[in-house]
C-alpha cells in the first residue's frame, strides 16, 4: 500500500497533460481518444481499453487471463475477433522483455500494435519490469497512465515515452 501511495505521488509529480504531448499520434490519441467524454468502463484501465479499440477501430485482440474482460469486449465490440495473428491489440496483466520477444519473433505482432499492460504500478517489481520493457530499442512509443501503459512498436516513430494524467 505505501509503494503505491509514494509511485502515485511521483507520478503525478511527472505527469503531464496533452499540452506536454509532442508526437502528433500520442496528442491525437491523448486529445480524441483518452480524454474524450466517453465513460465505457468505470475501472480506469478497463475503459482505456475499450476507448482505444473504438479509437483505432481495432479488429485482432487478444486479452490474456481475463475471460471477465473479454466478454465485455465482445458485447461491446461484436465484430471484434479474438486471438487471431498479427494482433492489433495484446490486453495484459504484466508484460516482461521474454515474452516480449518471444511474440515479436513469432509475428504476433505487426508495425501498428498496441500493447496495453494492466497495472503497472501494482508493486515494485512489476513498474520495474515496465522500465526495462519500454527501454528496448524495439518499443518506440510508450504511455504510462498510472493505471495502465501502453507500447508500441511503430517504426515510424522516434522513440518517446510519455507520462500522461487520465
Amino acid at each position: 500500500m505505501w509503494f503505491r501511495f509514494v509511485s502515485y505521488l511521483k507520478f503525478l509529480a511527472q505527469s503531464t497533460n496533452h499540452h506536454g504531448v509532442h508526437s502528433p499520434f500520442v496528442f491525437q490519441y491523448v486529445t480524441r481518444c483518452l480524454y474524450s467524454q466517453k465513460k465505457l468502463h468505470r475501472n480506469k484501465s478497463i475503459n482505456v481499453l475499450l476507448k482505444t479499440i473504438d479509437y483505432f477501430g481495432l479488429q485482432n485482440i487478444s486479452i490474456e487471463n481475463n475471460t471477465e474482460v473479454k466478454e465485455l469486449v465482445k458485447q461491446t465490440f461484436p465484430n471484434t475477433q479474438f486471438d487471431k495473428n498479427p494482433m492489433d491489440l495484446l490486453f495484459v496483466d504484466e508484460m516482461d522483455i521474454p515474452t516480449f520477444q518471444k511474440i515479436r519473433s513469432e509475428g504476433i505482432l505487426h508495425n501498428d500494435s498496441l500493447i496495453l499492460v494492466d497495472s503497472i504500478y501494482d508493486n515494485k517489481e512489476i513498474l520495474e519490469q515496465w522500465k526495462r520493457l519500454i527501454a528496448l530499442p524495439e518499443i518506440t512509443v510508450s504511455i504510462d497512465m498510472y493505471h495502465c501503459g501502453l507500447i508500441s512498436i511503430r517504426r515510424e516513430q522516434v522513440k518517446e515515452h510519455f507520462t500522461i494524467r487520465i
